[in-house]
């Protein structure tokens, strides 16, 4: 019996041996294999799931497969070896991946440095092996965009009872993502491309007494998500209850700011010679005409 027991943990520690080496031939095989083309396209946002595919052609019946991060670093991420799947692997992806029975890679929650690519190695049972690599891109939820209201000083060639405005929407600490406009309470959604600046951020619209009621919204999108914001411009162009337009508060501040520039002016050339050292001079300029009044 003790022979036995000998023999057969020999045996199993043989087993495991062949299946680590069978396993790191599998990876040194993939490693040699022509780089293959770049695949899918896919795309998630932070903080939710993605999966990643792997597709197999009519009657390829797996055996090994194992996928890995190519970029920025090469890591191994999750492996499938004689019908066992494994996923606890040292990567910047621990605790976040979960291999499925069709063997599709799925990661969450997303992070937004998860963007590169991914490649999976199939190899079926006659020992034919295929490689795709699948590009993941991962993008930030769109915030709201704010609008902000610019009204233009109006021009000799502008139509009287019109305002000219600019429109500006930002969207706060984002990149990659798209600016569109759209014209509300209205038949026509569209906006003519003339009148949008720097890449849709900026829309210039003419408005008149029939644009009261006419709202627009800027609508800030990614692949993944979008949102918007609404304003009414023609609110902006008559002050209404004490609201102040651009163009009121220049009449307004221009004046008066000039007006105590000259005041500052007059009254430092009026008291500059009597500063100082020239006071003494000064005093004795006033001695003699207090000395000798007129009669």
């Amino acid at each position: 019996m003790f022979w036995i027991s000998v023999v057969e943990v020999v045996c199993l520690l043989l087993r495991r041996r062949m299946a680590v080496w069978s396993l790191w031939s599998l990876l040194l095989w993939g490693g040699l294999l022509p780089a293959a083309d770049t695949g899918a396209q896919v795309q998630g946002q932070v903080g939710g799931s993605v999966l990643l595919v792997a597709e197999r052609p009519p009657g390829f019946q797996v055996r090994e497969a194992i996928w890995r991060s190519l970029w920025p670093s090469e890591e191994l991420l999750a492996t499938f070896f004689r019908g066992s799947r494994e996923t606890l692997y040292h990567s910047r992806f621990l605790g976040r991946t979960q291999l499925h029975s069709n063997l599709s890679l799925e990661l969450q929650p997303l992070e937004s440095g998860d963007s590169g690519n991914f490649s999976v190695l199939l190899v079926d049972t006659g020992g034919r092996a295929q490689t795709q690599i699948l590009q993941l891109k991962v993008y930030d939820a769109v915030p709201r965009p704010v609008v902000q209201v610019f009204i233009a000083v109006p021009g000799d060639a502008q139509p009287p009872k019109t305002c000219q405005v600019f429109l500006s929407c930002s969207a706060p600490n984002i990149s990659d993502i798209t600016y569109s406009w759209r014209r509300e309470r209205t038949i026509d959604f569209d906006i003519e491309s003339q009148g949008l600046f720097t890449d849709g951020q900026v829309l210039r619209v003419s408005l008149g007494p029939g644009d009261k009621g006419v709202a627009y919204s800027c609508i800030v999108s990614n692949p993944v998500s979008w949102d918007l914001a609404t304003v009414t411009p023609w609110e902006s162009c008559h002050h209404e209850g004490g609201r102040a337009s651009y163009k009121d508060v220049l009449l307004v501040v221009v004046p008066v700011s000039l007006l105590l520039l000259l005041a500052g002016l007059l009254s430092a050339w009026h008291w500059g010679p009597c500063s100082g050292k020239k006071k003494n001079v000064c005093a004795d300029r006033v001695a003699p005409e207090t000395e000798n009044p007129l009669v």
